[in-house]
This record gives structure tokens, C-alpha cells and sequence, in this order.
């Protein structure tokens, strides 16, 4: 007998439909799988044998061959094991094939027959309600992010005894959710607690407005983590379609089970500086999205930048001009979105002290390779390199508090908002983005700011790309001024943010 399921592989952020296909016929017992499958597929022909053995359910002594298409695809994870056990119990009569003929079904077992819970759960109900599908069988515990998704049926069992007992036409009876629900970590931190620092504070005004990438450089303590960890406080909401994608991304990574809804906020990142290139980028035998994937939409800080291995810093160099990331292997290529802001600290040499020649211990020589751990390729792909300053004693026992997050997020999205609305109709959004083909039409100068700029890229000798980031950040400025045009004094406050990096790596 011959029967089919349905059931989906999930590929980058977005699920592909696959089909099983399962045949029993006359002839020398055997099991056989076929249709490209990874090892951890291949192995579910043993723990589907046992979960159906320990159901009461003996395979009969025939010929029994699964296939699983589109077979160019690779098949990989554990969640096509129910799908292929429901295929066999079709096969053999065990299960109504009219009742299972428009589900898709997705989940491990265990060798005693329970459905265990996999990742990407959320792409692959709204991929497949894209395609047509509406009704899904789904772990119980996927529960919760299975049922993000509106206009479709969601069915979860616990066992493939209750499941089987469900296809021969006994009804669903949903049950209380016995999963706790995770709920969404909100941030407690503010930049009211921030004394003082108010050139960097603007700095970090100006890199969310624009979602410009910055790099902060500094002696020890002087507030350089505190500060990064706050300017996700100060970003807009998440639209629909970014919660929707970005919650996929933490679905396939398995992050999003038991949440009760859509990413809300946006993420920060801060991943170790002994971190590997694959887990910066991502990657794998099987590749899974990496830090810069999971900082979509939100902020990918980099403490201690140079206890970053250089391979692992230069990694990132094309997903920050492209905004996704491409993984090829011999097997299989993968898309990953990888639209982040990025957020960097360092220390100004290896005592943390240069250039205060009174206090600073380090030779030529040693500053010179401690320079060299970021290179200047990198360097020229980031928008605002900002000196931190010391914190006066004056700032740090002021009383009262600073300006809240709550105040400069209103900037933020106002500032947003206008961008909204300037590049309605392009394929970008954000004033770092802007092409070189459009900068000419969203960042023209006058006569003075041209001759300005002239003089600034003949005097601090700039790379065309530092000079397309500066026309950039001067664009953002005067959006927060809620100027049309570009001043001087944008200009001016843009080239502020570039001259330190002039100081410590000799130019732009």
C-alpha cells in the first residue's frame, strides 16, 4: 500500500513543503529511506520502529521503502519523524487517510512514543499557511508559537497514541497549556543613569535616528559598556513584518518556545569576544543563523573589540554593506537576514591609557600592533568612531537624573519617521543606507557646505567611503534638527565624529 504526508524542512528563516511518501509491498523485509537525508534523518527509521513497537504497533514483514521529496533538497533534523510514522500507519490501514490528507505534520519522537518539541516551529506554520495549508499538527510543546499565527488550525498532542486516536476520528479536545510561558525579558536600564557624557550620548542619539554603526574608545571606566547597553533603549518599535521575521529567526534557533507572542523588542546582542567566525556569522554541518542574525532589527555590540580574533572581526565586512548573510556549503546554501547596528568598545592601547603620554606605558612599537588588531577596512565601514572622556567628579555626584530613554526615543522616531517618508517608494529605509547613486538627491550641499566638505576631504585625506558616511550621519543631524537641508553645522558636528579615528589609526 501506498500513502503520503506532509511536512516541511526548514531553509534559512523560511520553510520548503516536503512530501513522504510511504509503500509497502511484497518482498524480502526490509526498511528502506531514501531522498538526500542527513545522518540525524537516517537514524529516525530506528526511533520510529521502536516509538511504533512501544505503541502496540509491529511493522509488517514487507518491503517498506520512505521517500521524502523534492529529493535535490537536503533533509536535515529531527522533525520529520512523526510525519514519517504517520505515513506508515496510512500505509497500513492503522490511521483515516481523508482525515489526515490536508495536516502537516512536524515533531519528533522518543522511543516510547511521545512528540518532542523542534525548532523552527513559526516558519514553518506561516510558510505553510502561505501555501495553502491551514491545519498543522505541532508538538505540545510548540504549542504556544505554533498558534502566533492567525487563520489557521493548530492541533498539539503529547503521544503518538493520542495523535493516532485523533486521525481514526476521535475528536480534538484541547487541554490547559501545561508548558510554563517564557515571557519576553523587558530592560531595565535607562540613560537617566548615565552621569555626564553628553558627547556621547548625542553620538548614540545620532546613531539610532540613522542606524549609523559606531565604535567607542576609551580608558577603562569610562562608561563605554554602560552607555552601549542603553542605545536599544532608544530605538523605535518593531513594525509587524520585523517582529514577524525576527521571531522566525529565534524560532529556527530554538529561542522562541513558550513565548506568548512576536519578538516586541528589539535585540541586543553581546557576544564573548572568544567567540568563532561561524558563531559571529553563523554556519555549522548544518548551518543555523549566528549573532549578527540574531541582533536583526536591533544592536550587535562588540565589547573589547580587540580581544576580537581579526579573522573573526574581518567576517563581518560583507554583511554590513549587504545586510544578510551568505552561507554556501558543498551541500547546501543559506540566506540569513543580517540588517544590525553595530556597536563597538575598545580601549585606546593595551594599558588604556594612550594618548595621555603622562600615564601611558605602551612604545611605538605597541601601539602600532595594538592599532593593528582593527583594520582599516573595518574601521571604514563604521559611521561614528567617538572618544569616550573621563567622567568629571562633578558629573558623577550630580544630583538628579539625566535625560530619560523615554525623551530620546522620541527624537529617534521622529527622526525615523522622517525617513519613512522621504525614501517612500526606494528599497531602503534609513539614512545609512542611502546608496551613492541617491546621495547626490537626498544629501546635495549648497555652494559653502561643497567647498566645506572640499577642504575636509583634502585636509584629512578621506577614503570615498568615509566621505559618503559623513555626507550620511550630516543627513541624520539635520533630520534631528528637523532641517531640510544640510548645514554647515551638520556637517561640522559629522566630521567630529570621524576625527578620531584620524588620531589613532593616522587617517580615514
Amino acid at each position: 500500500m501506498y500513502s503520503t504526508t506532509k511536512t516541511a524542512l526548514i531553509d534559512g528563516i523560511h520553510a520548503r513543503i516536503i512530501t513522504v511518501e510511504a509503500d509497502l509491498s511484497t518482498g524480502m523485509p526490509m526498511f528502506d529511506m531514501v531522498g538526500y537525508l542527513s545522518s540525524e534523518v537516517r537514524e529516525a527509521k530506528e526511533r520510529v520502529k521502536t516509538a511504533l513497537h512501544n505503541c502496540n504497533i509491529s511493522l509488517p514483514a514487507k518491503r517498506i521503502t520512505v521517500n521524502l521529496y523534492p529529493a535535490n533538497l537536503r533533509k536535515c533534523g529531527t522533525g520529520f519523524d512523526l510525519p514519517i510514522a504517520i505515513a506508515l500507519l496510512l500505509a497500513m490501514g492503522l490511521a483515516n487517510e481523508e482525515i489526515a490528507r490536508d495536516i502537516l505534520f512536524v515533531g519528533e519522537l522518543s522511543l516510547n512514543g511521545r512528540i518532542l518539541p523542534v525548532n523552527g516551529v513559526l516558519p514553518i506554520v506561516c510558510d505553510g499557511k502561505n501555501n495553502g495549508i491551514t491545519k498543522f499538527v505541532v508538538p505540545g510543546q510548540n504549542e504556544t508559537e505554533a498558534k502566533l499565527v492567525d487563520g489557521v488550525e493548530i492541533y498539539c498532542f503529547e503521544t503518538l497514541e493520542e495523535l493516532l486516536a485523533f486521525l481514526n476520528g476521535e475528536p480534538y479536545r484541547p487541554r490547559a497549556c501545561e508548558h510554563p510561558v517564557a515571557s519576553q525579558e523587558k530592560k531595565s536600564v535607562d540613560f537617566s543613569e548615565i552621569c555626564g557624557q553628553q558627547y556621547l550620548k548625542r553620538a548614540c542619539e545620532v546613531a539610532a535616528a540613522g542606524m549609523h554603526n559606531m565604535l567607542l574608545i576609551g580608558s577603562p571606566g569610562t562608561g563605554k559598556t554602560m552607555i552601549s547597553q542603553r542605545l536599544a533603549t532608544i530605538l523605535p518599535p518593531l513594525n509587524q513584518e520585523e517582529r514577524l521575521e525576527l521571531s522566525k529567526i529565534y524560532s529556527v534557533c530554538g529561542l522562541l518556545s513558550g513565548c506568548d507572542s512576536l519578538m516586541d523588542e528589539r535585540p541586543f546582542r553581546s557576544p564573548h569576544h572568544t567567540i568563532s567566525s561561524a558563531g559571529l556569522i553563523g554556519g555549522g554541518a548544518n548551518p543555523r543563523p549566528g549573532e549578527i542574525s540574531l541582533a536583526h532589527k536591533g544592536v550587535l555590540f562588540l565589547d573589547e573589540l580587540t580581544e576580537f580574533q581579526k579573522h573573526t572581526m574581518e567576517v563581518l565586512r560583507q554583511p554590513l554593506e549587504e545586510h544578510e548573510v551568505r552561507l554556501v556549503r558543498a551541500n547546501c546554501a543559506v540566506t540569513y537576514p543580517a540588517d544590525f547596528l553595530l556597536l563597538a568598545a575598545m580601549n585606546p592601547c593595551d594599558c588604556g591609557y594612550y594618548p595621555d603620554m603622562q600615564r601611558c606605558r605602551c612604545s611605538a612599537g605597541t601601539l602600532q600592533r595594538y592599532f593593528g588588531k582593527v583594520s582599516q577596512p573595518l574601521i571604514d565601514r563604521i559611521d561614528l568612531c567617538v572618544e569616550a572622556p573621563q567622567v568629571s567628579y562633578a558629573d558623577l555626584t550630580q544630583k538628579g537624573h539625566g535625560e530619560s530613554s523615554a525623551a530620546i526615543r522620541k527624537r529617534v522616531v521622529h527622526c525615523h519617521r522622517i525617513q519613512c517618508e522621504r525614501f517612500r517608494g526606494e528599497n531602503f529605509f534609513y539614512n545609512s543606507k542611502i546608496p551613492v547613486s541617491k546621495l547626490e538627491e537626498y544629501c546635495a550641499l549648497g555652494e559653502s557646505e561643497s567647498r566645506f566638505m572640499k577642504d575636509v576631504f583634502e585636509k584629512q585625506q578621506l577614503t570615498a567611503r568615509t566621505y559618503h558616511k559623513l555626507l550620511r550621519v550630516a543627513r541624520t543631524i539635520a533630520d534631528l534638527d528637523q532641517s531640510p537641508e544640510i548645514k554647515i553645522r551638520h556637517l561640522t558636528e559629522a566630521v567630529c565624529y570621524r576625527t578620531v579615528d584620524k588620531r589613532f589609526w593616522g587617517g580615514a
